[in-house]
């Protein structure tokens, strides 16, 4: 059965500019993501191409300031076009995600020397990035990250910028681990907790720096997610982003954001899940009419359509805070924790909806179904994502 085309979100920007770059975004999606998802997704092929196009494009710096070559746009405007891309490719729009949250160290946190020599080349040199905060043994409990970051023997403690560090330590579950061109890194420089943690902008060709192979996925195949070894792996001090010991801070800054980013994408997933849904319903004829005319499954279709409103509502409402400068982080922890649990509801009911196809590898459902699991992992599983706003409404945890 042919597929019926994505119906296109009806969408509140704020501007022409903005109109502008969501009718670019879709153009791309349509002529050079969406035609090979499935084919490059089911090879394991990492699309680099697509991102060099996007950073060419513009897209791949969009919240930054244009001084560096960032497009200055709102988070409200840059939140829906990772969903456009998402809707049209996870691999895609989870990528431009991470991209942009290992950007947001240097960008919110290096010094005016620092951003000049290197964001320019980040955010629209066709550059890649990585984000290195999860270890085998400190996921949840990212403070407890054991990667050491040593002073070599002759730099100046206390300095602003001097001297070298030598890394050493693995670093799990990164997403473009092995193959990008830079990564934020959070390593231990000091105590033991939160406080002992300071960020690195490490370049991804640096000597004694290493990717494994990646982890075989049941989703997403075409994003690498892998270890990425540091054996005495030589930074300058020019090269540490912020003060020493402030490096958890940051990290806890940049996943605010990235939560929303991942929010985004997953109503991008159940928003195509729905198109599918939508497309196959009309088209599949039983009893003599179509599957969309019986009234459990026109129930289903309404429950889903509005479940992704009310996910696309909650994280442009986060955006909005973030925007604004107010405070956001139960915001944007309820926006991961709604939008991904939708997303996976959503992605098991298209399958449904396609009956004994959707199980089948002929339609997209059982590949977004696959996909939208990992969402509810990244960027902080939803149980700690409940942990969140639960401190933020009831304080914290007495011990």
């Amino acid at each position: 059965m042919p597929d019926r085309a994505p119906q296109q979100v009806d969408r509140q920007l704020p501007t022409d500019e903005a109109r502008e770059l969501i009718s670019l975004v879709r153009d791309i999606a349509q002529h050079e993501i969406a035609p090979k998802a499935a084919e490059e997704e089911d090879a394991g092929h990492f699309p680099r191409e697509v991102f060099r196009l996007l950073s060419a494009s513009g897209l791949l710096g969009l919240p930054y300031d244009t001084e560096y070559g960032g497009g200055n746009q709102p988070y409200e405007v840059y939140l829906q076009v990772l969903e456009e891309l998402a809707a049209a490719r996870l691999t895609v729009g989870l990528g431009v995600s991470v991209h942009t949250l290992a950007c947001h160290a240097l960008a919110q946190y290096g010094t005016k020397e620092q951003q000049a020599e290197h964001l320019p080349a980040m955010l629209g040199g066709g550059l890649l990035g990585a984000y290195c905060l999860s270890e085998a043994s400190s996921g949840s409990d990212a403070a407890s990250l054991r990667t050491r970051a040593v002073r070599e023997t002759g730099s100046a403690p206390g300095a602003e910028h001097g001297g070298d560090w030598s890394i050493t330590g693995t670093k799990a579950w990164i997403t473009h681990g092995g193959i990008a061109d830079f990564y934020t890194v959070m390593a231990r420089t000091g105590e033991q907790g939160p406080r002992g943690i300071t960020a690195f902008l490490v370049p991804g060709d640096a000597a004694g720096l290493s990717g494994a192979a990646p982890e075989k996925k049941m989703g997403m195949k075409g994003s690498p997610t892998a270890q990425v070894h540091f054996d005495q792996v030589r930074v300058s001090d020019e090269r540490r982003i912020g003060e020493e010991g402030q490096g958890f801070a940051i990290a806890l800054s940049a996943l605010d954001s990235g939560r929303l980013g991942i929010a985004a994408c997953a109503i991008g997933v159940a928003q195509a899940a729905l198109d599918q849904a939508l497309g196959y319903a009309s088209e599949r004829r039983q009893f003599g009419r179509p599957i969309s005319d019986f009234e459990g499954l026109r129930f289903m279709l309404a429950d889903m359509a509005t479940q992704i409103e009310a996910g696309r509502a909650l994280y442009l409402a986060a955006a909005r805070l973030r925007d604004a400068g107010l405070p956001f982080s139960k915001q944007a922890a309820m926006a991961k924790l709604h939008c991904t649990d939708t997303a996976m509801k959503v992605t098991v009911d298209a399958v449904q909806v396609l009956g004994g196809y959707g199980y089948t590898a002929d339609f997209p459902a059982e590949r977004f179904m696959r996909e939208a699991k990992a969402l509810q992992i990244v960027e902080g599983t939803n149980q700690i994502q409940r942990m969140v706003i639960a401190r933020h409404l009831a304080g914290p945890e007495t011990r």
